[in-house]
C-alpha cells in the first residue's frame, strides 16, 4: 500500500510538471492580428526564441503605433517591409533600438516575420519584414558586421495568401525611396489577440 502511494504521488508530480511545461510553453506564444488594405495578417510571435523582438514589437503594436503606416518597400520574391511610415512617407518616432536576436535558432523561411534595421546589426527598432522566400541570406552566420543577419521573431500564421497580394503589387522610385507601392498598402490596425 505504501509503495502503490509513493507511486501515484510520483504520478500526480510528473502530470503537474507536464502541465506546467505546456502551460509555459503556450505562453511563451503571442498572436497579433493584422489588418490591412489587402485583407487581414495573423501572426504567431516567439517570445521563448526571441524575447526583446517580441516585447518590441508589441510595445509599438499596444499603442497603435502600427496603426495607418504603410508597406513602405516591397520586393517580389524577396520580402514585404513595413512599420514606419505613413501613406506620404513620413516617418514616425521611434524608441531606441534593440539587440539583435538572430541567433535564436530561428530561420528567414518563407512566411517568417524578422527585424529591419540599417547597417548596424543592433539598429532595429520599429521597421519589421515578412519574407515572400526563402532567404537564407539574411540568416546568422557570425558576430562580424557582415554576419549578424536579421533576428526573425515569429512567422505568419494566417492571411498568407494576403502577403502574396501585398507582394505582387506595382511599385516604384518615390523621392529617394525604390520599391514603394504605386498605392499604398495600408496597416489599418495592429492589435495583440488575448488568449
Amino acid at each position: 500500500m505504501k509503495g502503490f502511494k509513493i507511486l501515484l504521488v510520483a504520478a500526480l508530480f510528473c502530470i503537474a510538471l507536464s502541465v506546467g511545461a505546456t502551460a509555459k510553453a503556450e505562453s511563451s506564444k503571442v498572436f497579433v492580428k493584422m489588418q490591412t488594405s489587402k485583407g487581414n495578417i495573423v501572426l504567431e510571435l516567439d517570445r521563448a526564441k526571441a524575447p526583446k523582438s517580441v516585447a518590441n514589437f508589441l510595445k509599438y503594436v499596444n499603442e497603435g503605433h502600427y496603426d495607418g503606416t504603410i508597406f513602405h518597400r516591397v520586393i517580389s520574391g524577396f520580402m514585404i517591409q513595413g512599420g514606419n511610415m505613413d501613406k506620404n512617407m513620413k516617418s514616425k518616432d521611434t524608441y531606441a533600438p534593440i539587440e539583435n536576436e538572430a541567433r535564436n535558432g530561428l530561420y528567414n523561411d518563407k512566411y517568417t516575420i524578422a527585424m529591419a534595421r540599417t547597417g548596424n546589426p543592433h539598429s532595429a527598432t520599429d521597421q519589421f519584414f515578412i519574407n515572400t522566400a526563402d532567404n537564407g541570406a539574411l540568416n546568422f552566420k557570425s558576430t562580424t558586421p557582415s554576419g549578424w543577419g536579421y533576428a526573425v521573431f515569429g512567422k505568419v500564421l494566417g492571411g498568407k495568401k494576403v502577403v502574396d497580394k501585398i507582394e505582387r503589387v506595382v511599385t516604384f522610385r518615390k523621392g529617394r525611396y525604390d520599391d514603394v507601392p504605386v498605392k499604398p498598402v495600408m496597416i489599418i490596425k495592429a492589435e495583440e489577440i488575448k488568449q
